[in-house]
């Protein structure tokens, strides 16, 4: 059985970016906004703790998931189908 490379990647990338959304979200909760660079602002040029920053961490986060999603689709097909071969089965 194959993966559909385009469908496991687009998924990759929404679940990845949308959890950091929701984790820029949960830290404004509990710390506020501020504008201090965080580790992950290290990383993610522009990525602050506030209502803009969360949307950049959404943008990376699908950017980084999304190619993620498409390593591991293609890697996931090339085994499928190399170990079918050495099995004898179509």
């Amino acid at each position: 059985m194959k993966l559909n490379v385009k469908a496991f990647a687009l998924a990759g990338g929404l679940v990845w970016g949308f959890n950091w959304f929701i984790l820029t979200w949960w830290m404004i909760a509990f710390d506020g906004i501020t504008h201090e660079v965080t580790l992950l602002g290290r990383i993610y040029r522009g990525f602050t703790l506030c209502p803009l920053g969360s949307l950049v961490a959404l943008g990376y986060g699908f950017v980084d998931g999304f190619f993620l999603g498409l390593m591991v689709a293609l890697l996931y097909n090339w085994i499928a189908s190399r170990s079918k071969s050495e099995s004898g089965q179509d």
